[in-house]
């Protein structure tokens, strides 16, 4: 149960993710603050998975969730763990190559 919720909530937050962008006029350091407070939001996900994942192994190790279960669980806080590596390492390209411009 707690497993399809996280996946709604995942979907939910991509979907929002993907919705066009009305034009604001932000101060630098309002846009500073939201993309922290994404970034934190994200990070929150893929640790809430993580915990998922002890909880059902620790399940399934008393008998009450499946090996099914188990896989699934592992396997979305994998992913997830990816896309945060891979994102993590383009903001360190990103970052490099304005320290590489010139001006």
């Amino acid at each position: 149960m707690i497993q399809n919720n996280i996946s709604l909530n995942t979907i939910q937050r991509l979907e929002a993710a993907t919705e066009p962008v009305k034009p604001t006029v932000t101060s630098p350091s309002e846009a500073i603050k939201n993309f922290s407070s994404y970034l934190t939001d994200a990070l929150n996900g893929v640790a809430a998975q993580e915990n998922n994942v002890q909880r059902v192994n620790e399940q399934f190790l008393l008998g009450q969730a499946n090996v099914d279960q188990v896989m699934i669980a592992s396997e979305q806080a994998l992913l997830s763990l990816q896309l945060t590596t891979q994102v993590r390492n383009k903001v360190i390209e990103a970052y490099q190559e304005i320290m590489r411009t010139q001006i």
